[in-house]
């Protein structure tokens, strides 16, 4: 019986993580949670902090658009 308390505790707390990542998805509120990981990963990873600011980088940064004498 204790196997099925855990094992319906367990699912219950997987599904309020997934919904969690679903809702801040949608409302676009993900980026708190996005920056305490960053926090997380410069104290122990160093180089995935790195790399979080790189990609950050290069999702900010826009593409130029060529004009059509280029071609």
């Amino acid at each position: 019986m204790a196997y099925v308390i855990f094992l319906a505790g367990l699912a219950v707390v997987l599904g309020g993580l997934t919904w969690f990542a679903w809702w801040a998805k949608r409302t676009g509120r993900g980026s708190g949670v996005a920056g305490a990981i960053a926090a997380y990963e410069e104290f122990y990873r160093t180089t995935a902090h790195a790399s979080h600011y790189e990609l950050r980088q290069q999702a900010d940064r826009k593409s130029e658009t060529g004009s059509p004498d280029d071609l």
